[in-house]
């Protein structure tokens, strides 16, 4: 019985984890927002960010509602900011302490974080 509890848990866990992360950025003068969603949740998970200049932002903030806890979105939402500051040229300023521990996980960032 144990063992097809674990096998359930573990086809739920990728279901859940096959969901699909939608994220969005908006901008309006010198603040901007992703908002992250999941598809069949409700919940939203976002990154705020500060512009400094053309070519620098400050990630001040990312948060997750609970019920997106364990699926993905805070690194998801990291990430689309690394992509994003690789493609359009700026760099980024790790203020927020989840942005910065992702950076310390990933050095690899490094061409777009300062």
């Amino acid at each position: 019985m144990r063992g097809q509890n674990l096998q359930l848990a573990n086809r739920l866990r990728r279901h859940e984890m096959s969901n699909a992360i939608v994220i969005e950025r908006s901008e309006s003068g010198s603040k901007g927002r992703y908002e992250a969603r999941v598809e069949g949740k409700d919940g939203v998970g976002e990154l705020t960010y500060s512009r400094m200049s053309e070519s620098k932002i400050i990630a001040d903030h990312t948060g997750v509602d609970d019920s997106l806890r364990g699926t993905g979105v805070g690194k998801a939402l990291v990430e689309r900011l690394i992509a994003d500051a690789r493609q359009d040229g700026f760099k980024i300023v790790p203020l927020c302490p989840y942005v910065k521990a992702q950076y310390q996980r990933h050095p690899e960032w490094s061409d777009v974080m300062e």
